[in-house]
């Protein structure tokens, strides 16, 4: 029976972890401290709003007509209601609030706070979110390019009126702010402002993830062409700022090439879909990993949509869903040590971004302790799970083992994070 198959499959797998962990204590215990972590977040997205105060060149929300295809709630009891209803019926307790421009209606950003513990917002910078309230609200800030142009790009008025400082703005509005970091898109003709952009967010007391800015439903041969000289520049300047550049190199590679040693990254493949929506059904059986719990909804608090970014996925190299791809996709890293370590340095560096969690680079020693032993007693749990009587297991462990065979048998759906989109 094809159950049977994917438990004995299962089974090997945990095996092999076992044996890649014979000897190697640290290994096992920063393992564990991200899977038992990672198993408490249940994540969905929200946009707050249709607004923005900007006009991004390239920002799907607007290309798409995402501003346009709902009505916008703005009823205060309205969105208290329904998110009482996501956390007691869907059990999510983290929300990546996006837009829009979240910074616009703090006011409504205090419920999210009020009713889950781990809140993540996506903004342009151009508004400081208040400290008091928001203390352990993680804030990711957009940046294209770098250099003169993230201005081109961004600097942009609803109006259509162009404006200069952006990046500044942002700088200054979250300097030394332990809560926020940049997510910088990369680009093929902004090279050389790498280094110096990620010199400024250093000096600025911030650190920075990279992502990709990539043109939706297009293959440009044009932009292909300087691909390998952008990934050479951005892995030098990681290797340079490690302690600025959250970022691992088998991430960014991954990012910029769209290609990971297992596959290329795709809709087949992107775990970031919203679970309620009708368009998934094929993809959800096919036997590759999806964020359980995961549903993006539009500022009208009813409808669900396609994923969480623009709904085309031509092209798509969204920062968050390849870093997802990546965390729930740990059976593939399991061929030796080295690959082993590849997708804990990931998984950890994923989890940096967020202020809320045990991982946030301002945290100790100490905090990330408390997630390897929590019942206290100083020692860390093992990674081994007792399989003898074959049952399937709510282990993330388990879960991220399983891997394809399980996830197609609707055994385990891969339980991983996935929060900035």
């Amino acid at each position: 029976m094809k159950t049977d198959e994917n438990r004995n499959v299962t089974r090997e797998r945990m095996q092999r972890l076992e044996a890649l962990l014979d000897g190697e204590d640290e290994l096992r215990d920063r393992l564990q401290a991200v899977l038992r972590f990672s198993r408490k977040i249940r994540v969905s997205e929200y946009h707050l709003t249709n607004a923005c105060n900007i006009r991004c060149k390239g920002c799907w929300f607007f290309e798409y007509g995402h501003d346009t295809a709902t009505r916008e709630a703005k009823d205060a009891e309205a969105l208290e209601a329904f998110l009482i209803k996501e956390t007691k019926e869907r059990r999510v307790n983290a929300a990546l609030v996006i837009g829009g421009e979240p910074t616009l209606f703090p006011d409504r950003l205090r419920l999210y706070v009020k009713h889950m513990p781990y809140v993540t917002i996506s903004s342009n910078g151009l508004r400081r979110l208040p400290m008091e309230g928001f203390e352990n609200v993680a804030i990711g800030l957009t940046l294209f390019g770098g250099g003169p142009m993230d201005d081109q790009l961004r600097g942009i008025k609803p109006s259509g009126r162009t404006f200069s400082g952006l990046f500044e703005t942002a700088l200054g509005n979250y300097r030394d702010d332990p809560r926020a970091g940049f997510i910088y898109a990369l680009t093929e003709t902004g090279i050389e402002h790498i280094e110096e952009t990620v010199v400024r967010i250093r000096d600025n007391g911030n650190r920075v993830n990279f992502n990709f800015y990539s043109a939706y439903d297009a293959e440009d041969p044009t932009a292909l062409a300087r691909q390998e000289e952008l990934l050479e520049e951005a892995l030098r300047v990681r290797a340079k700022y490690p302690d600025t550049v959250v970022s691992t190199p088998y991430y960014i590679r991954t990012m910029i090439t769209g290609r990971s040693h297992f596959g290329r990254f795709g809709y087949d493949v992107c775990p970031s879909l919203s679970q309620d929506h009708a368009g998934h059904a094929d993809r959800l059986v096919n036997g590759n990993p999806v964020l359980p719990f995961f549903n993006t909804w539009a500022a009208d608090l009813k409808t669900v949509k396609f994923c969480c970014t623009s709904g085309h996925c031509n092209g798509c190299r969204d920062s968050q869903a390849v870093i997802s791809w990546m965390v729930v996709s740990m059976d593939r890293f399991l061929t030796d040590k080295v690959m082993l370590e590849t997708w804990v340095e990931m998984a950890e560096s994923y989890w940096k971004q967020f202020i809320w969690g045990p991982f946030h680079w301002t945290k100790d020693a100490g905090r990330r302790q408390a997630v390897m032993d929590p019942i206290g007693d100083g020692h860390a749990a093992q990674v081994s799970v007792d399989l003898a009587h074959g049952e399937t297991l709510p282990n993330p462990l388990l879960a991220a083992v399983a891997g394809r065979e399980a996830a197609e048998a609707g055994e385990v759906r891969v339980r991983a994070p996935e929060v900035v989109a």
